[in-house]
């Protein structure tokens, strides 16, 4: 009339699965024994609760067959991430770190769920639901495979289910680079002294990112080249020879201030904002609308076209060789890299 439990013995120190007393949503629970008190009454360590016995007999042949940390088994999404916040996230660039940071907010539907529950159909809503594009959905399927390496370190989890998410992927650039008539145009108005000109020159013949083209000081000169560069481990503190038909604007720029080198006081940094005023009335002269990143783009173009080495390329832009053999085993010098940038 009944179902009948057949109870079998399990070994000597294999643990056990009791039924607990009442109505509950998981009745049986999983232990071990791990020592005796002064009663020699035994000490359990509780693996964890289940629906059915058989359920807690499949739990604890999975403890027995690989030890976990049972209290990071129970940590939550958030415990999961302050904590990979304090161990790993120092270590990271602070372009990435803000990323990430940002990344975080569009996961606030699984912030209170028990890590080890959550699954790919829970990650790929908070990328899906972001209500924003391609970027921030990239950042937050990033963050989520961090967070699983880190889980699998911590023994939290032994499956990653991040790496089975999507993002929408990075469309074509729309990017174009300078032509070699609006450089032209650009040269004649810095020969007939406009005052902006040159920084537009600086940025095509050095291919720095705008916030890094900014921060450079007079001490960011030195033997004839630039040292700067910010976003990456590969792009900080690069070193960029001066191309030479770009040395005698760079040292007016040196002459004219006290620490940053472009400035309109003489000292002090300038802001985005209002180098942008400055470099779109440039534009205009010209008859153009391009942004300062595809300055940095025309860098890179100028030196692919006159077939400047790869690794020096990517060594001036920042950028990490795909190829393993440039990465790892070619080393370039100075010398190699200004006379990559002097074929222009």
């Amino acid at each position: 009339k009944g179902k009948v439990e057949i109870k079998v013995k399990l070994p000597n120190g294999y643990g056990s699965v009791v039924k607990l007393s009442g109505t509950r949503r998981n009745p049986y629970m999983v232990r071990k024994t791990v020592g005796f008190n002064e009663k020699h009454y035994p000490v359990y360590k509780i693996i964890g609760y289940t629906k059915t016995r058989e359920d807690g007999l499949n739990m604890l042949a999975e403890y027995n067959h690989d030890p976990y940390d049972i209290e990071a088994r129970k940590m939550t999404f958030n415990e999961v991430y302050h904590l990979w916040e304090e161990k790993k996230f120092p270590k990271l660039s602070k372009s990435l770190q803000s990323a990430l940071k940002s990344a975080y907010k569009h996961c606030d539907k699984i912030y209170d769920m028990k890590y080890r529950d959550i699954r790919t159909m829970h990650m790929q809503d908070c990328i899906d639901n972001c209500g924003c594009g391609y970027s921030t959905q990239g950042a937050i399927k990033n963050l989520l495979g961090h967070l699983d390496k880190f889980a699998l370190e911590l023994d939290v989890i032994n499956k990653s289910y991040a790496q089975l998410t999507t993002a929408d992927p990075i469309p074509e650039t729309t990017k174009d680079r300078f032509s070699d008539e609006e450089i032209k145009k650009l040269w004649k108005l810095y020969e007939d002294g406009n005052e902006w000109a040159d920084t537009i020159l600086i940025l095509i013949y050095s291919g720095f990112r705008l916030n890094e083209f900014l921060d450079l000081t007079v001490n960011s000169i030195e033997n004839g080249c630039f040292k700067g560069g910010s976003k990456s481990n590969a792009g900080k503190d690069r070193i960029i020879p001066i191309y030479s038909k770009i040395a005698d604007m760079v040292q007016n720029r040196v002459d004219r201030t006290q620490n940053y080198l472009i400035t309109d006081d003489g000292e002090n940094k300038l802001s985005a904002a209002t180098y942008y005023k400055h470099y779109y009335e440039v534009l205009k002269l010209i008859g153009t609308r391009k942004t300062p990143h595809e300055a940095r783009h025309t860098f890179r173009s100028l030196l692919d076209s006159c077939g400047a080495n790869k690794k020096c390329i990517d060594l001036m832009m920042g950028h990490k060789s795909k190829d393993v053999g440039l990465r790892r085993y070619t080393h370039k010098t100075i010398d190699e890299l200004r006379e990559a940038i002097e074929l222009i």
